[in-house]
């Protein structure tokens, strides 16, 4: 008996793009996206960052990370736009420093969305989710996912992946 198995679903890659072994990913948004927040400890700073965590003492308990990671990924990602260095002073102290997100950073909500409920789904195993992420105002469950945008969700093989219509090579 001959087993068969179905097509992997890919998005269709269009134009120059469809001969893949004809061009690399020189300028690559996930590559450049990675090199700003693809470390453990960049992730879960944002992580806290979106639980209203704002001082560095507290990014470095929450997280669980030394203090020279914790200033060294909170330099990097204030270097890089997502977050915004504000000066606060305690009486009798000297002035430090809270970490809030910039609009660069807050778009990176549906990421860390995206991520929670990816390890929701395959790594919490039977206990499932340990956390539920709603609206405030209504309590509806919250949701990353690939939308168009009039709303419709789109499924892996339903994507097209071309060049952006201001370059000409990828």
């Amino acid at each position: 008996m001959r087993v068969t198995y179905p097509e992997p679903m890919a998005a269709r890659l269009e134009g120059v793009l469809e001969d893949r072994d004809s061009w690399q990913a020189r300028h690559c948004s996930i590559a450049k996206a990675l090199d700003v927040v693809g470390t453990r400890s960049a992730m879960l700073i944002l992580r806290e960052a979106i639980y209203g965590t704002t001082r560095f003492d507290d990014f470095a308990n929450r997280v669980g990370i030394t203090e020279a990671v914790t200033a060294a990924r909170l330099k990097e990602l204030a270097a890089a736009g997502i977050f915004e260095r504000r000066p606060y002073k305690i009486p009798g102290s000297r002035t430090r420093y809270e970490y809030v997100l910039t609009e660069m950073g807050r778009d990176l909500v549906p990421v860390i969305i995206g991520l929670m409920q990816w390890g929701d789904t395959y790594l919490q195993g039977p206990r499932g989710k340990p956390l539920d992420v709603v609206e405030d105002a209504t309590g509806s469950a919250v949701a990353a996912e690939v939308r168009t945008e009039d709303g419709r969700r789109v499924e892996l093989d339903e994507l097209r992946i071309q060049v952006a219509s201001a370059h000409s090579k990828p």
